[in-house]
């Protein structure tokens, strides 16, 4: 599974989910243009030292991802606000990419329509959306669950 982020706003969030990523090794995929300076610098205020500890990957654009994603036969699940279906009853696949569109505005049209499947976090009435984090977090953690894909528990002592 991979974790890919759609033009990212908010540096501490990609350092989360950079973090995130390294916890559960997994792949962190960028695809630029961000809104910050991409790098490790960028990074280290909310990823702290797990950076070093993710294989991360920058795509110079959407165009350069997807055919990347294409190439690899990997399906692209995307997560957004204007998702159909809830990502609770959804089958991930070990393969499956997550993507998560920028804070601002989410990802384009263009971008929807190479989805494989457009998932939602149900939320209560009258709320938004979630931190791209936290839904990151929460999809991840999902895919991994159904897949068993968790890292193996340390050894008790």
């Amino acid at each position: 599974m991979i974790l890919a982020l759609y033009c990212p706003d908010i540096a501490q969030n990609a350092g989360t989910c950079l973090r995130t990523g390294a916890c559960f090794g997994v792949p962190v995929h960028i695809v630029e243009p961000a809104g910050f300076p991409v790098g490790n610098a960028a990074f280290r205020r909310a990823g702290m030292d797990y950076v070093d500890a993710v294989e991360w990957v920058r795509h110079p654009s959407f165009e350069a991802f997807n055919g990347w994603r294409r190439s690899e036969g990997r399906r692209l699940v995307l997560f957004t606000t204007r998702g159909a279906s809830s990502y609770a009853t959804f089958r991930f696949q070990p393969d499956d990419v997550l993507l998560f569109g920028r804070e601002s505005a989410g990802v384009p049209d263009a971008v929807h329509a190479c989805a494989d499947a457009r998932l939602v976090i149900p939320l209560r009435p009258g709320m938004r959306s979630l931190n791209v984090a936290v839904s990151a977090g929460i999809a991840l953690a999902e895919g991994l669950r159904q897949t068993d894909a968790f890292p193996p528990l340390p050894a008790s002592p």
